[in-house]
């Protein structure tokens, strides 16, 4: 990020290239998947809305969103383009929502412990010398933006995926009540961002990086 690695400008600037080109690779990955995946239940549950707009696809142009890939090189967590569901169209009703809502996460969340297998079983040095420089930094940065991206998301206010994850498992009776509140989220979501810059503490990293923090130590080691 940005914010993070902007002390490499003038010490060590090629670093600070890589660094910044590894990152929006990590970045391109972990959206990429996300998106896809919400795509892909989609269809799978009947709704051809995603399908027909390309978006069951692997191609990042189809699922990137400029200002969302903006603040993740930034700031550290971001979003993709997102996905168009018609939730009537949709198998097992609100049920299927929720399944379209937690594949984005689910799919980071897997994909950050498969490609850290290769460091957890030695194929891949965490401090390592030579030609695997490269690839463990590839792994490790691709690692934590899928887990920024699955946290992130998992934050319960719209138009982020945790709101629909739990509006599908909050009693019956609370849903309207619950969906009036959500009415709120953008503005609350785009409120704290501001705010965080405003006060220099992150309200949002408070709750996003420990949790972060706990998996990428659980996918790594140590």
């Amino acid at each position: 990020m940005l914010l993070v690695y902007g002390r490499l400008l003038w010490d060590d600037p090629a670093r600070f290239l890589l660094l910044i080109g590894l990152t929006a690779l990590s970045v391109v990955i972990a959206v990429t998947v996300h998106e896809f995946s919400h795509a892909f239940v989609a269809n799978s549950l009947g709704d051809p809305t995603a399908r027909r707009q390309g978006r069951v696809s692997l191609n990042p142009l189809k699922h990137l969103d400029p200002a969302g890939s903006i603040l993740f090189l930034v700031a550290g967590f971001g979003w993709g383009k997102p996905v168009p569901v018609d939730e009537h169209r949709l198998a097992h009703g609100t049920t299927g929502m929720t399944l379209v809502a937690a594949a984005g996460p689910l799919s980071n969340l897997t994909t950050a412990f498969l490609l850290a297998v290769p460091i957890r079983v030695g194929l891949v040095e965490l401090s390592p010398v030579g030609s695997q420089e490269l690839l463990a930094d590839v792994l490790k940065l691709t690692v934590t933006f899928n887990l920024l991206l699955a946290i992130f998301n998992l934050v319960p206010l719209a138009p982020l995926d945790g709101s629909r994850v739990l509006g599908g498992l909050i009693p019956r009776e609370y849903v309207r009540g619950y969906e009036r509140l959500q009415k709120y989220g953008p503005v609350v979501l785009v409120g704290l961002i501001m705010l965080d810059y405003m006060i220099g503490f992150s309200i949002l990293g408070s709750i996003i990086v420990p949790p972060v923090s706990f998996l990428n130590r659980l996918a790594l080691g140590g």
